[in-house]
């Protein structure tokens, strides 16, 4: 079972347009599509997907159009009532895949709703295998929340029992993942290469490079991830955009490569990877084997309009090229 929270989650609105966005004129869109989403909320549709056991634990009203949109979707979920609607996101696409994000603050959630939704996904993530904490935080909420759950299921867990965790988020929650010291550190990060840049800025590593560097230069992305490590953190699983994905450990680094596809929309092509990096380490499947499944499934994903999730036949991890970068 893998068990994922997603504190702000939101109804992503996709508009294709036809051509190139034009600001301050009247466009026509082709396509348009709804899904239930956030990070977390991604992370366990992709999983629903290919039949892995998933639950998603998110604020959320009985009547809210996201929790119909999960039923729709046949993707298991726990919501807690907070009394308001949840967030709308809208994203623009362009051909070739060029993506324009609109993002909702969401609602504010209390003191007393976070700790009500810690205490939720602890119990039910009792028996899982992994918890992902993923996405922005609402309004009200501290920027050491996912520190703070990290810390709390650790010292909650059975006897013999504590899952594995990962996290995958941006900006200060996910700085804060890394500052409050090894017991906050996740089992798993999963930073694009810009939030990479940031954290191994904060590891202390110097002129790290930028985003753009580090997707051209896998080596250093790596070095820059074991950075990352260093603090603590199980593992970095890096996606580098076209580049691929790289993923460090304690015990060695490697890239994965896919050959080129026709983008059709980025968006939630990081959640598919994680997803499809949890769904092989499900199996009990080597580091290497959790990288490959990560970058098929961010393909495939980044072929499919608007948030669509892949299945794992829409996948193709032996297309995949898997580089030692430890030598």
């Amino acid at each position: 079972m893998i068990v994922t929270l997603t504190a702000n989650p939101s109804l992503d609105r996709t508009v294709e347009l036809l051509g190139p966005l034009e600001r301050g004129e009247v466009q026509r869109a082709v396509a348009v599509r709804q899904e239930s989403g956030g990070k977390g909320v991604n992370v366990s549709r992709a999983l629903a997907a290919s039949g892995i056991p998933t639950l998603a634990v998110l604020p959320g009203d009985p009547q809210d159009p996201l929790l119909a949109g999960l039923d729709a979707a046949e993707v298991p979920y726990v919501a807690l009532p907070i009394g308001a609607s949840l967030r709308s996101n809208v994203t623009l696409t362009e051909p070739g895949g060029v993506t324009t994000k609109i993002n909702e603050p969401g609602p504010e959630l209390t003191a007393e709703v976070q700790a009500a939704l810690i205490e939720l996904l602890d119990e039910k993530s009792s028996n899982a295998h992994w918890v992902v904490l993923a996405g922005s935080l609402p309004p009200g909420v501290p920027m050491d929340f996912y520190a703070q759950t990290v810390r709390h299921i650790r010292s909650h867990g059975t006897a013999g029992h504590i899952p594995l965790i990962a996290v995958d988020s941006s900006g200060e929650p996910l700085a804060a993942s890394i500052a409050a010291g090894p017991e906050s550190a996740p089992d798993l990060l999963k930073p694009n290469a810009e939030e990479l840049a940031e954290l191994a800025t904060l590891a202390g590593l110097e002129n790290v490079g930028t985003a753009e560097e580090l997707e051209a230069d896998p080596r250093l992305a790596a070095q820059a991830a074991a950075a990352v490590v260093r603090l603590g953190v199980g593992a970095v699983l890096a996606t580098l955009g076209a580049g691929g994905a790289v993923l460090v450990t304690t015990e060695g680094a490697w890239l994965a490569t896919h050959p080129p596809i026709t983008a059709v929309s980025t968006v939630g092509a990081g959640d598919s990877a994680l997803a499809g990096y949890l769904l092989a380490a499900s199996t009990g499947a080597s580091p290497q084997d959790c990288l490959r499944q990560a970058v098929a499934h961010g393909s495939a994903a980044a072929s499919l309009p608007g948030s669509t999730v892949p299945t794992l036949e829409q996948s193709h991890p032996e297309s995949v090229t898997i580089t030692d970068l430890n030598n």
